[in-house]
């Protein structure tokens, strides 16, 4: 297991590698720049600008300081907001997202499991549908209409909810439900297809068939071998809801690490841009390893090699 996981660790520094250089010459090709002469009015302060972050040297000679920089842990700072380095737009926005998509996790996971078994192990119809159905409808419509669903319906008509900041414990309730419909689907769908299958394996006939009571069966058996297949999709789905939802966080008006990033690429802030992507692929590919060892810790039959 050492040797997998030095291979991933390697293979993550050169996905990051590729994603940062690709990040970094994708902005320098975009028209614009984030020094405009609307806020340096006088040349003199324009070219002392474009010198102090380096956007008047060649393209490779910009790319090459920045990956040094970067190689001894510095992200830089914000060519927009003077003094604020890109750890400082990391340490306080991804804290609150971290917040919103953990607790939308949670959501996801209980939801999902629930409505997976009740559809695979229910003999009623009638349930089997519904659960399917709302599984449907939360792959079909995207979070961000959702969010404005809910904003019409609980915020606006009703008013039972706020949905702009996170000022108080309601406030969370929209955004996590926006988060978390998608993921409840996936995870619905996937344990209904894998217990249904996991039902008519020997073992469980064999228990069963040995007096076993079914609920026991059911939490003891079939659960546990159940859940590999959505312990594999969780890993990916976490590092997903922790980086957060863009467009949910900015219809909220959340103060987190996805509202940062969509204003910083409105303004071209090239450092912070870097910086939080960066950020989000080290998260990405941690918990990506992460739910690689935890399948092999549940399924003794997965070698990791």
């Amino acid at each position: 297991m050492g040797k997998y996981i030095l291979k991933r660790i390697v293979i993550g520094i050169i996905t990051l590698f590729v994603l940062s250089s690709a990040t970094f010459f994708l902005m320098k090709a975009t028209p614009g720049s984030p020094i405009s002469s609307e806020k340096y009015k006088t040349a003199e302060a324009y070219a002392a600008a474009m010198e102090k972050y380096n956007l008047d040297k060649p393209v490779l000679e910009q790319y090459a300081i920045y990956m040094m920089d970067l190689a001894h842990g510095d992200l830089g700072e914000s060519m927009i907001t003077e003094g604020r380095t890109v750890m400082y737009y990391i340490s306080t926005g991804f804290p609150v997202t971290a917040r919103v998509g953990s607790i939308a996790f949670v959501i996801a996971m209980f939801g999902g499991i629930a409505l997976g078994t009740a559809a695979a192990l229910s003999k009623r119809r009638w349930i089997s549908n519904v659960c399917m159905f709302v599984a449907t409808i939360g792959v079909s419509v995207p979070s961000f209409l959702i969010a404005m669903l809910l904003i019409i319906v609980f915020g606006v008509t009703l008013r039972w909810l706020p949905f702009v900041g996170l000022n108080k414990a309601s406030n969370y309730i929209m955004p996590c439900i926006a988060l978390s419909l998608y993921p409840i689907s996936m995870i619905s769908r996937l344990t209904r297809s894998s217990l249904t299958e996991v039902m008519k394996q020997d073992y469980i006939i064999l228990a069963r068939s040995k007096g076993t009571p079914y609920s026991q069966v059911v939490l003891r058996h079939a659960i546990k071998n159940a859940m590999l297949p959505v312990i594999t999709y969780a890993g990916p789905m976490f590092a997903g809801l922790l980086t957060g939802s863009f467009v949910v966080e900015s219809i909220f008006s959340i103060p987190g690490i996805g509202s940062t990033f969509v204003s910083c690429v409105m303004n071209r802030d090239y450092p912070v841009i870097m910086g939080v992507t960066i950020f989000l692929g080290i998260l990405i590919i941690s918990f990506n390893l992460i739910t690689d060892i935890l399948s092999a810790a549940i399924d003794p039959r997965i070698k990791l090699k």
